[in-house]
């Protein structure tokens, strides 16, 4: 051992770390800090700086090796992936994971959409959305699922609940109110999802299986999966915003047809669900304000 990794034991057996021990900590797990933060690049746009997730990560290994009591019985890089993980989950709530370009095209093809639904009166294919759209199927594709990775950040993140990524660290009284009815909301929208979409939001986002293998399971195509994951974001988004900012919800194109009633059974079932959850008591993001 050297003597910069000097580990001191007291007559008590508690363990304790010096200065040049914590020191050592961190340059021995720099290493996990550049892991770490290679896995979330392969979850996020490329326009996300990979030196300031990076500068993230290791300011909280530092912080991590400052705070680390070995005594408690955790491995240091247990403890120091989860502080890296968490720091770099706040590094990215602080930026807008889509760029203006996936934007913009995701607000095009979201008309090229509505427009194709009032004709048809059914939701389009996406070849018939990238037809009306001028973009390739697969274009459409990867757009969308950087316009649902940028909107859907809380669904994403490694060994971290959804439920946590989506409450900030340190929120004001009023905001952390008002987390915690979104994420409630959320919770109960997911539930009432029809079944092969609410299949396809957890694999997706919380499982984080890989669409091929999501549309093998279900026996349908890579492009059908992308079509229900966009239809489900649309729905959860329609649900959340029915609830509490109704203004918000566009008026359906048939507002007499069937989908429209679907739709609305949709949304006063969420709100069934939310107001039965309200009077039981939730146990679903209990403990994470």
């Amino acid at each position: 051992m050297t003597p910069s990794a000097r580990i001191v034991e007291t007559e008590h057996t508690t363990v304790v770390l010096d200065d040049q021990a914590r020191e050592a900590l961190a340059v021995d797990h720099m290493a996990l800090v550049s892991h770490i933060v290679r896995e979330t690049m392969g979850r996020v746009p490329a326009h996300v700086s990979r030196d300031d997730l990076t500068s993230a990560g290791l300011t909280a290994l530092v912080k991590a090796a400052q705070a680390y009591e070995a005594e408690r019985g955790v491995p240091f890089t247990r403890y120091a992936a989860s502080r890296i993980r968490g720091a770099i989950l706040d590094e990215l709530r602080g930026i807008d994971w889509a760029s203006r370009s996936v934007r913009r095209r995701g607000r095009d093809l979201e008309a090229a959409r509505s427009s194709l639904a009032a004709e048809l009166g059914r939701a389009p294919e996406v070849h018939e959305v990238a037809a009306r759209a001028g973009m390739s199927v697969a274009d459409v594709e990867n757009n969308d699922g950087d316009v649902a990775r940028a909107n859907v950040l809380s669904l994403q993140g490694s060994e971290v609940s959804f439920e946590e990524v989506l409450v900030s660290s340190t929120p004001e009284p009023g905001q952390l109110v008002e987390h915690r009815e979104r994420l409630e909301y959320l919770v109960d929208a997911i539930a009432e999802l029809p079944e092969r979409m609410r299949v396809v939001v957890q694999e997706y986002f919380l499982a984080e299986r890989p669409m091929a293998e999501i549309a093998e399971t279900l026996g349908v195509t890579e492009s059908r999966i992308s079509q229900i994951r966009a239809e489900a974001l649309v729905l959860l988004r329609d649900a959340l915003n029915s609830a509490l900012d109704p203004d918000l919800v566009a008026a359906h194109p048939r507002p007499q047809g069937c989908a429209a009633q679907r739709r609305s059974a949709y949304f006063a079932a969420v709100a069934a669900r939310h107001a039965t959850g309200r009077t039981q008591g939730r146990t679903a993001v209990a403990g994470i304000a």
